[in-house]
């Protein structure tokens, strides 16, 4: 198993750990609200008993033990102070109601006479408790019905938002947590590739000098100065190679420049380095596509490109490099009839570490990506694949001309 893929797993194992907490203060936050809302049902019908004793005392004639209960059973009713309450005649008639947040103040909690703006606020409230079904019918008589509504406390009310803020503040954390483990590995991968880079550059520096001098021999020699020509080409080209590592890290310097004369570049030298079997095909714009661009990594992704497409063909096959301009940007595609790519893999290729091949780092397109998007504003993408038919990767990059 690969970093990469360490990683991702240990991200997704991090996420199932937070699911699996955050369901489980779920369940313990359903538990407690239920538990209260039980014992909620239980004041009220509590309430509501004395209420109909309190209703057979007054009925009752001159009852000692109704007279020696009813302070008790007032006692009763005047400890609910949290539980919202109206109480009604079988007509629906309000008689009486407890613990709502009038628009009025009332002249007391038991007060009989309602306002008609209370009225109007306790009649809205009334038609509310009905939708939830928190009543509870007293039988006062075998002719007389109360019905007594209930509405959660304040109480039971927090406990049933709380959960969601505290999965909101969670689902928060999280996040936070999660970016900041993937800014850091971002970061350490960073500072990795580029020491590794400042120091590939610094060894490569006196092999590339001794070729040099080894070149500038073999021509004083009278070897045939077309063969030292291509030597001395490659060993430029690995200077500049080394050179572009050593500004890894750093922002590069941009140029304008004719991004027609960047892929011409990048095309001819590949072509004398690729099989014969291979036919490369270049069409460029007849007017010209002035960018910002650094000339040298804007080659060195299009030779990226090319060497893959080389690599997926084994050997023999076709690869056509377009340019249009469109809107004010230039539109480069690289296509070649190799063996394609997956399109759960379009995004895929593209991450650190991913490769096909057998040897490699898997690191070609990533750097490639990190160049177009972050020093050149674009894009680049692979546009469409048909296993054995084309592959087509697209670079975006925006002109400092307006359209065509």
């Amino acid at each position: 198993m690969n970093v990469p893929s360490i990683r991702r797993h240990g991200k997704i194992l991090f996420l199932i750990a937070s699911i699996i907490i955050v369901a489980a203060f779920l369940l313990f936050s359903n538990s407690l609200a239920k538990g209260v809302a039980e014992q909620e049902r239980i004041r009220m019908q509590i309430w509501a008993d004395a209420t109909r004793q309190i209703a057979s005392a007054e009925t009752s004639t001159g009852s000692d033990a109704s007279g020696s209960n009813l302070d008790f059973l007032l006692e009763i009713i005047e400890t609910n102070t949290s539980i919202p309450v109206i109480l009604t005649d079988d007509a629906g008639k309000i008689l009486m109601q407890r613990n709502f947040d009038l628009p009025e103040t009332a002249v007391g909690p038991d007060s009989l006479f309602i306002s008609p703006a209370n009225a109007i606020f306790l009649a809205g409230k009334l038609d509310e408790l009905r939708r939830t079904g928190h009543v509870i019918h007293i039988m006062i008589s075998p002719s007389t019905l109360q019905h007594l509504y209930y509405q959660d406390s304040r109480l039971l009310r927090a406990l049933n938002i709380y959960p969601y803020i505290m999965i909101a503040m969670m689902a928060a954390f999280v996040a936070i947590i999660y970016f900041a483990i993937s800014s850091s590995k971002q970061a350490e991968q960073n500072m990795v590739w580029v020491g590794l880079s400042k120091e590939t550059a610094h060894q490569l520096g006196t092999p590339i000098s001794s070729l040099m001098a080894w070149i500038e021999i073999l021509r004083e020699s009278g070897t045939d100065s077309e063969i030292t020509e291509e030597m001395d080409k490659d060993v430029r080209r690995l200077e500049t190679i080394a050179s572009r590592f050593s500004k890894i890290g750093s922002q590069p310097a941009m140029e304008l420049a004719d991004l027609r004369e960047v892929v011409s570049t990048a095309a001819d030298y590949m072509l004398t380095r690729i099989s014969s079997n291979i036919a490369l095909q270049v069409n460029l714009p007849a007017g010209a596509a002035m960018a910002n661009v650094s000339p040298p990594l804007l080659q060195w992704v299009m030779e990226n490109l090319i060497k893959n497409a080389v690599d997926a063909m084994d050997g023999r096959g076709r690869i056509a490099i377009e340019m249009t301009k469109q809107n004010g940007t230039a539109i480069i595609t690289v296509t070649d009839t190799g063996r394609g790519i997956p399109h759960k893999d379009f995004k895929r290729v593209f991450r650190p570490g991913h490769t096909t091949k057998q040897r490699g780092w898997g690191l070609g397109l990533t750097l490639a990506r990190r160049i177009i998007e972050q020093y050149h504003g674009g894009r680049i993408f692979v546009s469409s694949s048909s296993p054995g038919i084309a592959t087509t990767f697209e670079i975006n990059i925006p002109l400092v001309e307006g359209p065509a």
